[in-house]
């Protein structure tokens, strides 16, 4: 096993429950094969590396093992899941840096399923942060973060209203309050809306290896 635990929160494409604020542009069907090639991306890049991937996945009702396992069956092997846990965001973030310290994990990197356009360098630089910080976070353009690390299960979540513009300060502040270090690392953009992905369009452009599944996916519906 390895020392780090990297873990991707992603749900499990259903209509109605996948991107849906991103379904109102461009459809829900679309939106679930534009997420999917998100996955596939993120496998690829992710899987078979120095650190141990983790899926944690909702619903919890679902088998996300067997889902993953079709969309990139050659790095199968090198996947694990396990559900989601907690009433809300904040809550299932928490449940997961308590469940990769439970199974021995060091250190742990969480990161979302709605950049494909992560690079490798900025989850090894997160790594190498905790070497001095006890919490880094690489914040989102919309005020949240897309990455979040820690050495322990600090509760940096409880009381703080995700989804919002001021996730990143307040998390910050709470991490303060109770004498944690905090690093940030670059900032990077969710696609959750239509002007995001037409952002990642333009991304794509200048550098398909970034996500080549999602490049391609655009490629053939005449977005790239």
């Amino acid at each position: 096993m390895a020392e780090t635990a990297l873990v991707i929160m992603a749900r499990y494409p259903q209509l109605g429950t996948t991107k849906t604020r991103l379904a109102h542009a461009i459809g829900p069907e679309e939106a679930i094969r534009l997420y999917q090639a998100f996955l596939i991306d993120l496998a690829h890049k992710f899987a078979g590396r120095e650190y141990d991937l983790h899926w944690a996945y909702t619903p919890a009702e679902v088998d996300y093992q067997a889902f993953i396992a079709t969309l990139a069956p050659s790095l199968a092997e090198c996947m694990c899941s396990f559900p989601q846990q907690g009433a809300d965001l904040g809550a299932r973030l928490h449940y997961v840096f308590q469940w990769t310290r439970k199974r021995g994990f060091r250190r742990t990197i969480v990161i979302g399923s709605d950049s494909p356009h992560i690079r490798l360098e900025t989850v090894a630089r997160a790594e190498r942060a905790l070497d001095e910080a006890d919490i880094v976070l690489g914040p989102a353009d919309d005020g949240g973060y897309y990455l979040i690390a820690m050495r322990q299960p600090y509760d940096v979540f409880s009381g703080i209203p995700m989804s919002t513009s001021m996730v990143t300060h307040m998390t910050m502040e709470m991490a303060q309050r109770q004498g944690l270090n905090v690093q940030l690392i670059e900032p990077l953009f969710d696609v959750d809306e239509l002007p995001d992905l037409l952002r990642l369009v333009q991304v794509l452009r200048a550098d398909r290896t970034l996500a080549p599944a999602t490049s391609a996916h655009l490629t053939a519906i005449s977005a790239i």
